[in-house]
């Protein structure tokens, strides 16, 4: 008797189990559905006429994934790209990747730059990469220039005690290293880089903002200039944002009037954890007071971290 009911409560229990893997299975099911289902109503939103935005914000390193965004508004139907430039600057050469994406960009089709809030250093590259860039009057626009910074601590090991011993093939490898004082033929090759791509940086203004070389000197000392002053030193060509950015895209280049404007953004799957990444998307998922400005401060601190060799970036406070 007793095994009889001990089996029927097995069964039970077992059952409910089974239940409980099968409702979570369907619950996996839906979810996939849905989300296949939302990614093909986006991709066939980019299959008719419509007119790409891409943001480019915070700290630029040209990263792959904003690389692949830009190319695929290229390969889209889209009739125009927008790009919301809200960036201080980054790295030199993830700046020239995005510059150089845009350009393959405007062959096919129009591109305009509209500034967010700041184009400094890097940012002003991206913007330089569109066909037409507009601004807010109060927009930070500029700090043409390019640095490059590291720590120096052997003072600090030297009050400490400390010595780092070296065992190199030449004087100039691995120099600076911020272990011992940096010697005079490190800064001169140092300065050599940076003169180098000061120099290509002041040569796509020229070229793409058509300045002579009195004009250039004026606008390529590092300073901001916000975009009131940008107009007068032909940094930008428009004032305003989105609304004159496509009147400009119907007017110039013959863009159809009233297509819709899709944003093309960057997919989280497959990216690498990491501490800020985490606190910038719980900041969002809890919705938070202010929450869009804590991500967004956190991604930018994860993006200075990766920072390295040469930069085109604005500080507030420290033009460079």
């Amino acid at each position: 008797m007793n095994s009889s009911v001990e089996t029927v409560l097995d069964r039970r229990q077992l059952r409910r189990k089974l239940t409980r893997w099968r409702v979570a299975a369907l619950g996996l099911a839906v979810i996939a559905i849905l989300v296949a289902a939302g990614r093909f109503a986006g991709d066939a939103g980019t299959l008719t006429p419509h007119i790409a935005r891409i943001e480019i914000g915070g700290l630029i390193t040209g990263d792959r994934d904003t690389l692949k965004l830009i190319k695929s508004a290229e390969d889209s139907k889209a009739a125009a790209l927008i790009v919301q430039v809200a960036s201080p600057g980054g790295t030199v050469t993830g700046s020239e990747h995005i510059y150089d994406e845009l350009r393959r960009v405007a062959a096919k089709k129009p591109v305009v730059a509209v500034v967010d809030t700041m184009a400094a250093s890097g940012g002003y590259i991206v913007a330089l990469g569109a066909d037409h860039i507009v601004a807010d009057g109060n927009s930070l626009v500029g700090s043409i220039g390019v640095l490059f910074q590291f720590p120096n601590v052997s003072k600090l090991l030297d009050t400490i005690g400390v010595k780092v011993e070296t065992i190199k093939s030449s004087p100039l490898k691995a120099a600076p290293n911020g272990l011992e004082p940096t010697s005079d033929a490190a800064k001169a090759a140092i300065d050599a880089l940076v003169l180098d791509s000061y120099s290509w940086f002041k040569g796509i203004v020229k070229q793409r903002r058509n300045l002579n070389d009195d004009e250039l000197a004026v606008v390529s000392d590092g300073r901001v200039f916000t975009g009131r002053q940008s107009m007068g030193l032909k940094l930008i060509d428009e004032f305003g944002g989105e609304r004159e950015a496509i009147a400009w895209l119907e007017k110039q280049r013959n863009v159809a009037k009233g297509l819709p404007v899709k944003e093309l953004k960057k997919t989280s799957i497959g990216k690498p954890f990491n501490l800020f990444s985490a606190a910038a998307a719980v900041a969002s998922w809890f919705g938070v007071e202010s929450a869009d400005t804590l991500a967004s401060h956190l991604k930018n601190v994860e993006g200075q971290a990766a920072l390295d060799g040469l930069l085109a970036i604005w500080h507030v406070g420290h033009d460079q």
